[in-house]
């Protein structure tokens, strides 16, 4: 037997024991994905990106923006890859945050590990939460481990490290090397113990094995038991790895169709129907209107909801099932274009016109239990479910009622509520008294949102 097929013999050798031991860590880490951090029962998430949202692009430009997003009601802040960005094969002038050349260092376009530290810190005694995004599955085309580790790769027919799709600037994982296992969880480990960041959000989650986050998401539990972790995923298997949430892609696509006049507003039960036949019990989703991908090559959601379209959808994602919401740097403004993904292009806030709207949504979500991840869900039939969508949330007592008309055209419908008492119409602020089938008059894309 030659050395090379002694040494792929002792690796293939060495993954099947991890491989074992991970199978037995399974069962801890699918059971930690039900048993979620209790500061995301009735939280969101603002995901922000540093270089485009001031002029400066740093850390310490952006902490200034603190007290007006906490004014917002926002608790959890994503931070788009704050990692050093490959100089090799670069795309446009600032390369792609996704394109890491090196897992335990600070993008130095952003400032200094000490300004990052000091940002957390800040964010803390604000009472955030700060999770950063995690690029896994491939690194940039310099990223040191080319050169300290040149067999954690994947490599091409002709021997060079290899790239999927057309995303020429980053480097393919070979995770069939298990001590790339260990060296990733330990640059993660990093993040946590170093800096004190309260999770991740984990890029294109479902392209790496199983095993791997089932033994990535128990190690980082160790350290850290209240870590909250959320895949760029919408596959079942994912909360079986340990994932505590995953993206609402299923949701996201059926929401554009309703909002370009295509499909009705009955297909977003087909959304929930997945959820529950394919999903484990009480499987979280991150909705959105909008997101880093979406809006800089899909134009969303200026293009995709908008105007008056986007406020019955972004009340969707903040009042929907198991939802735990998501806004996009820029989304309160609103900021009316997309945002580039290798350049500056800075985010232009001026008059913040959304922000009441989603203060309303998010100090309801905090208030009220029944918008929790685990309140009770009831779909309520109205008299055109074509285009109204309506629904109960429920839990200790508490209720939240949603009435969303989907369509472009004012509707007058009766909605088989059950509503005992008067609730609040929570964006007039008035106690409003309602039938049990009471005739519910919407303007094109209108919303009720009720709390009692």
């Amino acid at each position: 037997m030659t050395l090379k097929q002694w040494t792929i013999l002792l690796v293939v050798a060495s993954f099947s024991l991890n491989a074992c031991n991970n199978q037995k860590e399974a069962k801890t880490a699918a059971e930690s994905s039900s048993d979620f951090p209790e500061f995301i029962k009735q939280s969101n998430i603002y995901e922000v990106n540093v270089r485009q949202y001031t002029p400066e692009g740093t850390f310490k430009a952006f902490e200034a923006s603190l007290p007006r997003l906490k004014e917002m009601g926002v608790d959890i802040l994503w931070f788009m890859p704050i990692t050093p960005i490959s100089v090799v094969d670069r795309k446009g002038t600032l390369g792609s945050y996704y394109a890491v050349s090196d897992y335990t260092a600070v993008n130095p376009e952003f400032g200094t590990m000490e300004d990052w530290k000091a940002l957390v810190k800040k964010a803390h005694e604000m009472g955030f939460k700060v999770i950063t995004d995690w690029v896994a599955n491939h690194t940039g085309a310099d990223n040191r481990w080319l050169e300290t580790n040149p067999d954690f790769f994947v490599r091409g027919k002709d021997g060079k490290p290899a790239f999927a799709f057309d995303w020429s600037d980053t480097r393919d994982l070979n995770y069939w090397n298990p001590i790339l296992h260990d060296s990733m969880i330990n640059a993660m480990k990093f993040w946590v113990t170093e800096t004190g960041i309260d999770g991740f959000r984990c890029d294109v989650a479902s392209e790496l094995p199983r095993l791997f986050w089932q033994h990535c998401n128990t190690e980082l539990k160790k350290i850290k038991p209240n870590i909250f972790m959320l895949a760029e995923a919408d596959v079942a298997w994912i909360h079986d790895a340990g994932f505590h949430a995953s993206y609402g892609w299923d949701a996201f696509s059926k929401m554009k169709k309703i909002a370009s006049g295509e499909v009705s507003a009955k297909v977003l039960d087909t959304t929930l129907r997945k959820l529950d036949e394919s999903f484990p019990p009480g499987t979280i989703k991150m909705y959105f209107t909008s997101n880093h991908d979406e809006n800089s090559w899909n134009k969303a959601d200026y293009a995709t909801m908008p105007g008056a379209v986007h406020a019955p959808f972004a009340v969707l994602t903040q009042t929907w099932k198991n939802s735990l919401p998501l806004i996009y740097s820029g989304q309160e403004e609103p900021f009316l274009d997309s945002i580039s993904f290798f350049y500056k292009d800075t985010i232009t806030f001026k008059t913040y016109q959304r922000a009441a709207f989603y203060k309303t949504l998010l100090s309801l979500r905090k208030s009220n239990p029944a918008l929790a991840v685990d309140a009770a869900y009831q779909k309520i039939e109205s008299g055109n479910d074509d285009a109204i969508y309506a629904y109960l949330r429920e839990k200790n007592g508490k209720k939240v009622l949603v009435v969303l008309n989907l369509s472009s055209k004012p509707q007058t419908v009766p909605v088989k509520a059950n509503i005992q008492g008067g609730p609040l119409n929570v964006f007039s602020g008035k106690v409003e008294q309602l039938s049990d089938n009471h005739t519910f008059s919407l303007d094109p894309w209108g919303y009720r949102v009720y709390s009692y």
